[in-house]
């Protein structure tokens, strides 16, 4: 296939994503029945970011031509290990292989297949060519290079076992926000997007907020808590009534909305149904500090631009753009050079 060729059926899998036929709710379905994070809500709002995002066509082809992706490449076998925290966490990686030409070893996370499998149907209806870039496997074997996303723990096995091939391996990251008084209602309210969708589960989602000294949290805590349904889940309920008990028997403080615990906690990551706060004095020494974690900061989310630091509105840390890659590596880039 041509790049434009291929541009084309991403394009029209965009276009069958927007129409959400009856088909594609069953799959949603069968997804959430497979998981029971992925609520229909959330895997819809997933495929909402996917399709504005990184398929309509004008942002698809400007992208692909920033690239100057070469025809009649001799395409290699990428593995792909994919995450399965958030619904079709890993299409991104698997759409920039297509683009660049190769072909993807994909094995999709137990937690999240149903999608994407789909999906790679869809294009092989769309144009049946696709065929020759997609293979869904169980065992990882006969690849030439490896972009594979897990835990620090698994990322330390990938770097081992992956060593000998090109290969970008991905480890936990989390995402903050910066708060600096200058917040209306309106931000908060993108805030909590960052913070509640997906039930708090992606690398994009903040897990952890800075706030001024002697900061007021009650603005903060009365916008989340317009988000109370959400303890109606099962799952995060469990996690919430957890960390209740689990402050209360160490005698520690925290706030409490009926929507999530906020602690003060100088660590990045936090528990599902908690956000970490941490106060600053002065905002130098606060770039300081976000510089020095960088490489444990997915990104950054505030209202105002910090020095050095690559700031997101409220609001969007969910909705990463085309050029927005995981951890900062440029996929499209690695994959060139192949």
């Amino acid at each position: 296939m041509t790049l434009q060729e291929r541009i084309d059926a991403l394009v029209a899998l965009g276009e069958y994503i927007g129409r959400m036929e009856g088909r594609l709710e069953f799959v949603i379905r069968q997804s959430k029945l497979n998981n029971g994070w992925f609520t229909v809500e959330n895997t819809k709002l997933s495929l909402k970011a996917i399709e504005t995002e990184f398929l309509e066509r004008k942002k698809l082809t400007e992208w692909a031509n920033s690239y100057d992706i070469q025809e009649n490449i001799e395409p290699k076998k990428v593995g792909l290990i994919l995450a399965g925290n958030i619904p079709l966490v890993g299409f991104q990686d698997v759409m920039n292989t297509f683009v660049a030409g190769h072909h993807s070893l994909i094995k999709c996370s137990d937690k999240d297949f149903y999608l994407m499998r789909h999906f790679i149907k869809v294009l092989s209806e769309i144009n049946p060519d696709t065929e020759n870039y997609f293979t869904v496997i169980e065992r990882l074997a006969g690849f030439d290079a490896v972009i594979a996303t897990g835990s620090n723990n698994t990322a330390r096995y990938f770097e081992t076992y992956f060593k000998k091939y090109p290969n970008i391996i991905r480890r936990n990251r989390n995402s903050i926000g910066v708060v600096d008084g200058s917040e209306t209602e309106g931000n908060f309210r993108k805030l909590a997007d960052d913070v509640f969708n997906y039930f708090g589960l992606g690398c994009r989602n903040v897990a952890k907020i800075y706030v001024p000294e002697g900061y007021d949290f009650n603005p903060i805590l009365e916008v989340f808590h317009e988000r109370k349904l959400i303890v109606n889940h099962g799952k995060y309920k469990n996690n919430f009534d957890y960390n209740i008990a689990f402050h209360i028997l160490n005698q520690k403080p925290f706030y409490n909305n009926g929507s999530i615990i906020m602690i003060e906690s100088p660590s990045l990551q936090s528990r599902i149904a908690q956000l970490h706060y941490e106060y600053y004095s002065d905002k130098a020494a606060l770039i300081e500090e976000l510089a020095s974690k960088e490489e444990q900061i997915q990104c950054v989310v505030g209202n105002n631009s910090l020095e050095g630091i690559d700031v997101i509105p409220f609001g969007m840390s969910q909705r990463p753009t085309l050029y927005d890659y995981a951890d900062g590596v440029d996929v499209m880039e690695f994959l060139k050079k192949l």
